[in-house]
């Protein structure tokens, strides 16, 4: 009897140890899931994106300009000079028009599900597409736009900066031998203090500025180059190119230049993360009242410099229609400055969601401590490996046919649609579904032509080009 009780009480008091282990694991895994959940939440507030969320309506306005409005309205008289009168003003027209459709399902879809927001791109690609493919394939063409975008303003605020003091050597002797890498590299180091801001609601006092630049150097072109056209010289409205194969990558060019003048979709929804959000007033509402307001901005700005560009100069103005401008040499000198300005800007406004995945990556997989140092080293070695790509490449024409066809028709015209059709469903042959596929096949068209046109531009024009000169 007492061996019976006390092997009763021993397994009694096993079975209650058994209990005791089970809750301690269940409670530690708990613990773990909440101490993981809080991490998460730390990390999302140190992050550049989603760290404030404070920002006003028309904080998305001067952002959205200053992301479109930049290098791409000054080569726009460079392609019509490739396309024509009506087919160049036709593909902006176009282009205008689809993109501002693919941009609003943008802002729509960043609530997608109640109470969630896809801060990211590639966040929404993700859950849309229920997979990591969705993820991989929208993160890299994004990547993509954004880091070509900075090595396109590098070259340009290098070439703008260099254009300036070239105007004002007889005022300033010491910058007539200076070589166009150095310019270059200047902007790189200013890129390297700026990238230290830590998030992008901080960017709106430099994105006002930028916005405000690029609506001021469009001004500048527009008004410059009708006193040009107003005089009497010579100008002959045809295309550039007088042979078959030379019309056709042209077109191909063309194409890009204009695709790229339409690249703020890749920052859009980071945009938009920054705009508080509740149920009675989501972020969809202040976020389109800011986009209605940029794309008009956008399209008047785009038509004036590119009609009075091509007015002015014909099938021979160059691919930045400021650099085809030689008169009154203070305002152009200006103008050039002012482009300098803009694209600090729109340089940082690109960089930080780059910034954000770089140390997001830096954090979640190699463990990184989410701290200054990181970021700055982090932030400064992408600059300078910018900078050095840009000081070897710098074909600012074939650069922005090249990767507009690349990258930025994907991001621009392809993938909001997609992402459209496969989360929304609307019906075949309503009007969402024709405009979706509309816009992909434009896309489509974009991406595979465009690159063509612009490696031969580079092609072209490495043969007098002189590396670091």
């Amino acid at each position: 009897m007492c061996t019976c009780v006390i092997n009763f009480n021993l397994w009694a008091c096993s079975l209650i140890q058994e209990q005791n282990i089970g809750h301690d694991v269940e409670r530690q895994g708990g613990e773990g899931a909440a101490n993981q959940g809080a991490n998460q939440e730390n990390l999302q507030k140190w992050l550049p994106i989603s760290a404030s969320r404070k920002a006003k309506w028309w904080y998305s306005t001067f952002h959205n300009v200053t992301a479109m409005v930049g290098a791409g309205v000054l080569g726009l008289p460079f392609a019509l000079s490739q396309l024509g009168w009506i087919p160049g003003i036709s593909v902006i027209l176009v282009s205008w028009l689809v993109t501002f459709y693919s941009l609003w399902q943008l802002v729509q879809m960043h609530e997608l599900v109640p109470g969630k927001r896809f801060d990211r791109y590639f966040d929404l690609g993700e859950h849309v597409f229920q997979g990591k493919v969705g993820f991989w394939v929208i993160m890299i063409q994004q990547l993509i736009v954004q880091v070509a975008s900075t090595i396109v303003y590098s070259v340009t605020g290098g070439k703008s900066l260099k254009k300036f003091c070239e105007i004002m050597t007889p005022i300033m002797p010491m910058f007539d031998e200076i070589r166009q890498t150095y310019y270059i590299c200047f902007f790189v180091c200013i890129q390297l203090l700026l990238s230290q801001i830590p998030n992008f609601n901080t960017l709106k006092g430099i994105s006002l500025l930028a916005a405000f630049m690029s609506v001021c150097y469009s001004m500048v072109a527009f008004g410059s180059s009708l006193a040009k056209g107003i005089e009497h010289h010579p100008t002959h409205y045809g295309v550039r190119s007088h042979t078959t194969p030379g019309k056709t990558f042209d077109v191909f060019n063309a194409l890009g230049t204009i695709a790229f003048a339409f690249a703020g979709h890749s920052v859009v929804l980071e945009i938009q993360a920054t705009l508080p959000s509740s149920e009675e007033k989501p972020s969809k509402v202040p976020m389109w009242r800011g986009v209605v307001v940029a794309y008009t901005i956008v399209i008047l700005c785009y038509l004036t410099v590119a009609v009075s560009g091509f007015w002015a100069f014909g099938d021979l103005v160059e691919d930045d229609v400021l650099v085809s401008l030689e008169r009154p040499p203070w305002v152009i000198a200006i103008a050039n400055l002012m482009v300098f300005f803009h694209v600090i800007g729109s340089y940082q406004v690109f960089a930080m969601p780059v910034f954000d995945t770089l140390e997001s990556c830096l954090v979640q997989k190699f463990h990184f401590d989410p701290s200054r140092t990181l970021r700055v080293v982090a932030r400064s070695i992408y600059v300078v490996l910018v900078g050095l790509v840009a000081v070897s490449f710098p074909f600012f024409g074939g650069l922005l046919g090249f990767f507009g066809g690349l990258a930025f028709a994907a991001t621009s015209y392809i993938i909001p649609c997609a992402l459209w059709l496969k989360a929304k469903k609307p019906k075949i042959c309503s009007f969402h579904w024709i405009a979706s596929v509309f816009c992909i096949i434009l896309g489509v068209i974009i991406a595979v032509l465009a690159p063509i046109g612009g490696i031969r531009t580079i092609v072209v024009s490495i043969k007098t080009y002189k590396f670091y000169s």
